[in-house]
Formats: structure tokens, sequence, C-alpha cells
């Protein structure tokens, strides 16, 4: 224990609890949020009855899950049915672990990192464990021996492992810009918070902005939200994965996903939004005041992306399943696919000038997006001619009066 005071033992179990109940609170103000935005862009009051501007509404529904009957369909396969809300909520509460949420503090003389664990593998961690999502959609839609559910299932599925690809592909840009590439820590998304600093040129989401848009698209299709929400979609499949579900069971699923955007939120800004720093205002202050004021900075970030998520969602329309496979296969793979190459490329012979990387970056994709655009317009089936014998004429609005 020599090299592990007990101030910093206590510190991360501190962490932890606060983490843990920063996320559920975090789902709360979520569902709050997301009804009174909502309410907001559709010219409505939302939620409003129950506490102050609505606030207490999550406790109430917290409560209506925890008293509706918990009802297990006979045709379930039962062990599986009952792991499968676990299997998606797990994940999304681990993976919170190697995500840094500011700078650092100093307490009895020892630095204690605003982070729970600072592997040098983390973005390996976040890809690992963030894929293990899918087993708790795969299980729910199995176990629950329903045609709905099951199509919902293979739905997801498929989108969250198509989208995976371009997921990890988008970083990869970003991991040669890191200060350290070639050591294991620039996969440490400390190395790359830091790495970015105060100046917004330094951002990543600037020098890789393609390659951000792909990464934030590809966020939004793994976590199942609006305009990506086809394992769910209720007008054709009920609820999806999860229509055999009820009580607590259902409130999983639901607070998974909502966990998922937090996390993914938190992920974003420390990949490309520079984490806690923000021209140079995280250094205000002594070593606890300019910590406490790193995690403000990293939380309002936090906070607009969330919102991002909720105008999305109400904002555009679903797209159709084709049109899904379509974006995430002809479009989002080759874009992240060409930011590697251009970055590298530039990297080398730029001598790693971060302005012509991020032009030729928004140059490679504009041309990717064109040239895969021409191709979809020129191999479109045409329409089948209708010959004329076939055309109904119907008389016009003047013959019929007359």
């Amino acid at each position: 224990m020599e090299n592990f005071p007990l101030v910093l033992v206590l510190s991360s179990i501190i962490k932890i609890v606060i983490i843990v109940h920063l996320l559920i609170i975090g789902v709360m103000i979520m569902i709050w949020a997301e009804r009174r935005v909502s309410g907001w862009m559709q010219d409505r009051l939302g939620p409003n009855r129950v506490g102050p501007q609505g606030l207490l509404q999550p406790i109430a529904d917290g409560l209506k899950f925890m008293f509706k009957e918990d009802i297990i369909p006979d045709h379930v396969d039962k062990p599986l049915y009952v792991l499968a809300p676990a299997m998606l909520l797990v994940p999304a509460l681990i993976v919170v672990a190697v995500v840094p949420f500011g700078s650092s503090i100093t307490l009895f003389g020892n630095e204690i990192p605003l982070q729970i664990a600072d592997v040098n593998i983390g973005i390996l961690y976040i890809l690992a464990i963030t894929s293990l999502g899918v087993y708790g959609v795969v299980l729910g839609a199995w176990a629950s021996n329903n045609k709905y559910s099951l199509l919902g299932g293979l739905r997801s599925s498929a989108q969250m492992i198509s989208y995976e690809l371009t997921l990890g592909l988008a970083i990869i840009g970003v991991l040669m810009l890191t200060n350290t590439v070639g050591d294991n820590s620039a996969l440490s998304l400390r190395v790359i918070a830091e790495s970015q600093g105060s100046h917004l040129w330094h951002w990543n989401f600037l020098i890789h902005f393609p390659a951000f848009l792909a990464f934030t698209t590809a966020m939004f299709a793994e976590t199942n939200r609006l305009p990506f929400d086809l394992a769910e979609a209720e007008q054709e499949l009920v609820a999806g994965y999860h229509t055999e579900y009820s009580s607590m069971k259902f409130a999983m699923f639901f607070m998974a996903e909502y966990m998922n955007m937090i996390v993914g939120s938190a992920v974003v800004v420390t990949l490309f939004l520079g984490g806690w720093h923000f021209f140079g205002l995280e250094n205000v202050g002594g070593p606890v005041w300019s910590g406490l004021i790193s995690f403000g900075i990293f939380f309002v970030k936090t906070a607009i992306f969330l919102f991002v998520f909720i105008w999305v969602r109400w904002t555009l329309p679903r797209f159709r399943y084709d049109q899904l496979m379509n974006l995430g296969w002809k479009f989002l793979l080759p874009v992240a696919l060409s930011s590697i190459v251009v970055t590298g490329t530039l990297w080398i012979t730029t001598d790693g000038n971060r302005l012509w990387i991020g032009i030729g970056n928004m140059v490679s994709a504009f041309i990717v997006v064109s040239i895969v655009a021409g191709l979809l317009v020129m191999n479109k089936a045409p329409e089948p001619a209708i010959p004329d014998s076939d055309r109904q004429i119907t008389p016009s609005a003047l013959d019929a009066i007359e």
C-alpha cells in the first residue's frame, strides 16, 4: 500500500460513488429535459404539474415503474429474458470509468485526477465495452419469443455492428495527432484531452471535422436514437426488442439509452471538443478551484451536446432501413477511411501542419461524398414506363362541372 496512499484509495471509491449517482441523476434530468425541450420546440407546455416546472415528473415515473406489475410471459426464455436488461445497462455504467471529467485537484498533498481510472488503452476499453451493449438488445429480442421483438433485435444488431466500424475508424486520425503518437498512452483519453489544450484551433473537431460528423452520427446510431431508432419503431414494431418487457425491466432498457447518451456525449467532448479546456479558464484559481472549474466546463460542454441529441430527435424524421445502411456503409465509412489516409499523408508531407490537415480532410470528404452520391444516382434503376394503353385519362375539373 506504500504506492497507494489511503487518500487515493478513498478518493477512487468516492469518485465511483459520485459518478454512478451523477449518471442516475443525469438520466432523470434528461427525461425531464427531453419533455420540456420537445414541448418548447412544438409550442406546448410539457410536464408542468408534478413539482415546479414539472421537475419531479421523473421521480413520479420512477415510482410508477417500481410499483407497476412485473409480468413475465409464459412463452419467454426466462433466464435470458431477465438477464438482457442488465446486459444493456451494465456496459453503459462501467464505460464511464475511463472518461476524464476534469483536470485534477490537490488534497492533503496528493494530486487526485478527476477520473476513475486513467488506463493507457482507454479508447480500446470504450470500443470494447460499448460493443457489448448489442448483446442486451439481441438477448432481449430472442428471449421474448415475439416476432416484433425479434425483428427489432435483428435490426439493432445489424445497425450497431455496421456503425461500430465508422465509430472506430473516425478516431484514428485523432490518435495520429496526439502528442504521444507511437506510445501506448496515445490511447488514453486524458492524454488526448490534454493534447488539445486551450487553443480552439487545436481542438480536434476543427482539424477532423468530417471524422467528427461521422463519429457523432455513428454515436446516434449506436444509442438507437432518432432518426436511427429502427430497433424500436413504434409505428411498425410496437416497441421492438423490448415489446414484452414491463415494470423495472423496461425501465432498465430506458435508463441504458439515456446513460449511453450521457457517456457518448462525454466521449465526444473528450475526443473532439477539447475536454475540460476552455481558453485557459480551467487554470483559474488554486489547485482545488481549478479542478472544480474544469469539471464545470466539462459538464457544460456535455450538457450542450446532450441538447443536440434532443434537438435532432424532434427535428429529423426516421430513416428507412435501407437509407440507414446506405448512410453507414456508403457515406460514413468512406469518409472515415479518407480521413485516415489524408491525415497520415499530410502529417508526413507537411510536417504535422494542422491547417493543411484540416483543409485536406474537408476537401477529401467533399470529394468522397460527391463520388458516392454520383455513383448512387447513376446506378439508380429507372422507373418503369407506363404504356399509353394503360394510362387512365381522368376528366378535368372543368369537364366534371359541365
